[in-house]
């Protein structure tokens, strides 16, 4: 681990498994300078464990930078569980990932990410106090992809306003990378604003309904690098931009919600 690129002097790297309940989670926490670590909990298909460790290390640190520059007295971390969300998901599952929080003893508090729901996060909340982003309670805020998308939305029409002149969207090309939990609420803003649509996903069910309360053209994963519009807006994965891929893209501005856009 401390020779991968991504490693980047980390506090510490916790690895869980739990065999009654499938259970493999890393817990990366990159620094509690500033106070406890805190970043969601992500659940994604890995291809294998050292993709989920690397993704781990990489968002770690992101949160650490968010948080300092938010000016939070908080620190930076993130988890990740190796699994798939659409079949793996089992309550059982998150009250052992509350288990494994809750022993780090307040080092590190999670929240939901991609994959992971503020339902999830109630589960987890049963064996731990170290949740944030909980659906009711004293500190409950909720869902917080309509707040993210809504700063995602001004940063687009900051970036564009230097890239154009103006930060009017009206008739300008959005190519969108992920219609999750952000990404949806992004398009509804973008399409507000009258920006014409070329969407994509690796959800099919997500993109149908995307695609119907926006207008939005829908094109196959691999080739939104390839669409021509004003700009691009990746609100999927990180690492996205990438030698492969930089070369592709036939936009002005690069502007999206996903964590760790640059692949190096």
């Amino acid at each position: 681990m401390f020779d991968k690129p991504a490693f980047a002097a980390h506090e510490s790297v916790h690895h869980f498994f739990d065999a009654k309940t499938g259970l493999r989670a890393i817990i990366a926490i990159h620094s509690t300078a500033r106070g406890p670590a805190a970043g969601g909990c992500r659940m994604w298909n890995y291809a294998n464990s050292d993709d989920a460790l690397v993704d781990a290390l990489r968002l770690s640190e992101g949160m650490s930078n968010k948080n300092a520059m938010a000016d939070l007295p908080l620190g930076g971390g993130k988890a990740v569980i190796w699994g798939n969300s659409k079949t793996d998901k089992t309550p059982e599952l998150f009250r052992a990932f509350g288990r494994a929080v809750e022993t780090l003893k307040g080092a590190y508090w999670t929240a939901e990410d991609v994959g992971v729901s503020v339902h999830d996060m109630a589960l987890v909340a049963e064996e731990t106090k170290y949740v944030a982003g909980l659906p009711t309670g004293k500190a409950a805020s909720g869902d917080p992809s309509p707040v993210t998308a809504k700063g995602v939305f001004l940063g687009i029409k900051a970036t564009a306003q230097r890239a154009f002149g103006t930060d009017d969207l009206a008739g300008k090309h959005v190519a969108v990378q992920g219609v999750g939990h952000v990404g949806a609420y992004v398009c509804g803003h973008l399409a507000k604003a009258g920006a014409k649509l070329t969407i994509t996903d690796v959800n099919a069910e997500a993109l149908a309904t995307v695609a119907k309360d926006t207008g939005a053209k829908v094109v196959a994963p691999d080739e939104i690098y390839d669409v021509e519009a004003d700009i691009f807006s990746p609100n999927a994965l990180g690492a996205i931009i990438n030698p492969t891929t930089l070369p592709r893209l036939k936009v002005k501005v690069i502007a999206g919600g996903a964590n760790n856009q640059l692949a190096t």
